[in-house]
């Protein structure tokens, strides 16, 4: 492993030395050729699934979901093997499309036969079974009304997308039926509850159905959802819901609601055209983040609308579908500061809310989680005892059905088309194939983004293309060289290269990242390495409460102290943290025995700071005073902590320091 000295003074920080599957899919919907006035073309037009493939370790980190409960849950959860869905008698509502949606996705880009061929039963039977009126699943959910149009949405996702990487003639008409008596349905029986809030997913379709089509009975169709559906962008206009939520909960406070409601202006702005539309995923991400934000780049929601503490919880449904939004996002408005946010969540969030083998999850992760137990003393306003605990469906077991489609999607966005070319929205390791010109490209990305900011990208082409190479926001200006020609990497979102890409072409690009201490909730801190928030582990003692491995349910409790300060040590002017890189692992790629990168901080324990409510308590406001000797934290990527604390107390600056810092000042 290689080390780097870093120094982190007056809140910045500065470095002190620098250092995937095939898919024979071609792309035949080249929607950038299909412009009307009716449907804007996205800035940036995702590739069917398939046409990505990862490799390296996110490869490993969707093998290891498709050995967990994602591969399986239909074997034995009875919410999916006995769903009304394929004529049992379990739930018939919105479990097994959340989970299609999540398992169609797994299964091509992964290649998997065994989960392809599991897809196929599911499709068959939903299609074979079809009404004959339009209507697709059970008719009584015996939770709503007979005809409940919301858990429809994510099937119809689940069927775009099995249609993308199969071709399969029966789905498009089988829309298109759906659709016909939807509309009908809707006169009658207008959105409610859920489809109410959830209205933009069912337009999410309608615009796939249309850009393959292009029936115009499709447009109004989308209208009507559209108003009878609550207004997202006039509920992040004026925002109402600046305080934790601790009464009065409803739809509008609900936190995968507002989750997905944050595409719901950029899907309507396709046929809206208004920029207010356009506009609106920032004013939502703003607010968002100014009252509930987290550090590990989503909002906190322990089922509703929690407030800015990082003991707080956000359910891994809010997760999942917060990438989802930005995913969508991200190709309406080509935005790469989207793409930033989508990372910060995909290598934080994501990773951490699971069991490392993704046999377990949680309901509520928490940013500073130093006990996961059963008790209903907990900080959570809404949910319950066992709303933290890694299980099978701890609290509720909608996450159980929706986790899984957080991975697999964030693959297949790794690459997108634009009106000439491709461009990168993220360099994690992965093979691209698909066809620009009507000729075929392949793509090879390696190296260990985000763990190391090296990128290598080899590119198999025919003719002349486009390539937009994605700057992140924190990336200060790399190194960039073109079959080892050098290249001078622009400063601004997107770096530029059209050429002939005839033969191989070898792109090496290297963005530089420096460690960051972010100032957050009572102006404690966060250190950052790029997209990755850095985290303290603590020891872990992991005990069985429930069922039979490897499905199981766990408590967690911490073995070592957690309640600790970070800052410069006594007499210096200066933080200095050490960091340590590696390679990430070959079994889990996201997990404390295998983290590919470490920082060394000074700190001291802080006595004051303890649990409260079976949390890490309010956060001491920074600076803070200790006596404690000081010591050295060893932090990891967020993503590979199953207990932890990453939002910090800052040290107070000691008189030694102060005085140091002043004689140095005054000799200049």
């Amino acid at each position: 492993m290689s080390k780097i000295s870093v120094l982190v003074t007056a809140g910045c920080v500065f470095a002190v030395c620098t250092g995937a599957c095939r898919s024979t899919h071609s792309d035949t919907s080249d929607r950038f050729k299909k412009e009307t006035a009716s449907l804007a073309p996205r800035a940036f037009e995702p590739l069917p699934l398939g046409s990505i493939r990862p490799e390296g370790w996110l490869k490993r980190q969707l093998e290891v979901q498709a050995s967990g409960l994602s591969g399986h849950l239909d074997e034995f959860w009875p919410d999916i093997r006995d769903s009304g869905w394929i004529g049992g008698a379990a739930e018939g509502w919105e479990r097994v499309p959340y989970w299609l949606d999540g398992i169609v996705p797994l299964a091509y880009v992964l290649d998997d036969p065994a989960l392809k061929a599991k897809v196929s039963k599911w499709m068959d039977y939903i299609l074979a079974h079809q009404r004959e009126d339009g209507w697709l699943g059970p008719v009584s959910s015996k939770r709503y009304k007979d005809y409940d149009p919301w858990p429809r949405f994510p099937l119809l996702k689940a069927m775009a997308q099995y249609h993308e990487a199969t071709g399969d003639e029966r789905v498009i008409p089988a829309m298109q039926k759906f659709f016909r008596f939807l509309d009908a349905l809707l006169d009658k029986q207008p959105l409610f509850e859920w489809g109410q809030f959830r209205w933009m997913d069912g337009v999410w379709s309608i615009h796939w159905l249309y850009d393959r089509t292009g029936e115009e009975w499709l447009l109004p169709l989308a209208a009507k959802l559209h108003a009878q559906g609550y207004d997202w962008t006039a509920h992040f206009t004026d925002f109402q819901y600046t305080e934790r939520v601790t009464k009065g909960f409803s739809l509008k406070t609900h936190g995968v609601n507002n989750a997905m409601g944050i595409k719901a202006g950029p899907v309507w702005y396709r046929q809206s055209g208004a920029p207010v539309d356009r506009d609106a995923v920032y004013r939502a991400i703003e607010m968002l983040d100014k009252y509930h934000g987290q550090a590990n780049g989503v909002f906190s929601a322990d089922e509703h609308f929690a407030g800015l503490s990082p003991s707080q919880g956000s359910e891994l449904c809010l997760v999942v579908e917060y990438m989802f939004s930005l995913e969508n996002a991200i190709a309406i408005l080509g935005d790469s500061m989207l793409a930033d946010r989508l990372e910060r969540i995909a290598y934080n969030a994501l990773p951490a809310t699971f069991k490392k083998d993704m046999w377990a999850h949680q309901y509520d992760q928490q940013v500073n989680q130093v006990l996961c137990k059963v008790d209903k003393d907990r900080p959570f306003a809404s949910n319950g005892a066992e709303a933290n605990i890694f299980g099978l469906e701890p609290n509720y077991g909608c996450c159980t059905a929706n986790m899984h489609q957080g991975w697999p999607k964030f693959v297949s966005s790794l690459w997108m088309k634009t009106k000439d070319g491709l461009a990168v929205i993220s360099y994690a390791p992965c093979e691209v194939n698909t066809e620009i010109n009507g000729k075929p490209v392949h793509i090879e990305v390696s190296y260990d983004f985000p763990f190391d900011e090296a990128v290598t990208i080899d590119v198999q082409g025919e003719g002349a293309f486009a390539v937009e190479l994605r700057i992140p926001g924190w990336a200060s200006l790399g190194k960039m060289s073109i079959e080892n020609g050098p290249e001078e990497v622009v400063r601004g979102p997107w770096h530029h290269i059209e050429r002939d890409w005839t033969g191989s072409t070898r792109i090496n690009l290297s963005l530089y990242i420096h460690p960051n201490l972010e100032r957050r909730l009572n102006n404690s801190g966060v250190i950052t390495f790029g997209p990755l928030v850095m985290a303290l582990p603590l020891g872990e003692e992991w005990k069985k409460i429930k069922g039979e491995e490897p499905h199981a349910d766990w408590e967690v409790y911490p073995t070592t102290p957690w309640n600790y300060a970070i800052g410069q040590s006594r007499g210096e002017t200066e933080w200095s943290i050490n960091m340590t890189r590696g390679v990430p692992g070959d079994a889990v790629p996201f997990s404390a025995e295998h983290h590919a990168l470490y920082f060394e901080v000074p700190a001291r324990q802080v006595p004051e700071w303890k649990l409260e409510h079976n949390a890490a308590g309010p956060l001491p406001a920074s600076p803070v005073k200790s006596t404690e000797p000081l010591t050295k934290l060893k932090l990891i990527p967020y993503g590979c902590t199953s207990l932890r604390v990453a939002e910090f107390p800052v040290l107070e600056e000691e008189p030694e320091a102060r005085a140091h810092a002043a004689e140095k000042g005054a000799t200049k």
